[in-house]
C-alpha cells in the first residue's frame, strides 16, 4: 500500500533530516473513526490523522528518548498543527533496533 499525501510528506521530511536505516509509517486513523478533535475532523480509514511511526537512525546515538521525540515533533510541526492529530513515535538507534524490533 502506498503512502497518502500526509504520510509522503512525513517520510520525505524524516528521510531528509535523519537518514533513517528503517522508517515505517502506519496510518492508524481507521482505529479512531468517529473521534472528533480540534477542527471538527472525524478520523476515518485513510484519513491520515493518526499515525504510528517507527524510525531507526544513527542520528539518535547518544540522544535521550525525550529529545528524539522532540526532534521528530519539531520536524513535523506543520503536520502536527494541521492534519495530524496523533503521532505515536518509536525512535531507535540501530543497536537498539536489533534488540527490540
Amino acid at each position: 500500500m502506498s503512502d497518502g499525501p500526509v504520510a509522503t510528506i512525513i517520510r520525505e521530511k524524516l528521510t531528509a533530516a535523519l537518514s533513517p536505516q528503517r522508517l515505517q509509517i502506519e496510518d492508524d486513523s481507521w482505529r479512531h473513526a468517529g473521534h472528533h478533535h480540534e477542527g471538527g475532523m472525524d478520523a476515518q480509514p485513510g484519513g491520515e490523522s493518526h499515525f504510528n511511526l517507527l524510525i531507526v537512525s544513527s542520528a539518535f546515538e547518544g540522544v535521550s528518548r525525550v529529545l528524539r521525540q522532540r526532534r521528530i515533533n519539531d520536524l513535523l510541526r506543520a503536520e502536527l498543527a494541521g492534519p495530524v492529530h496523533a503521532l505515536s513515535i518509536k525512535a531507535l538507534t540501530p543497536a537498539e533496533a536489533v534488540h527490540s524490533v
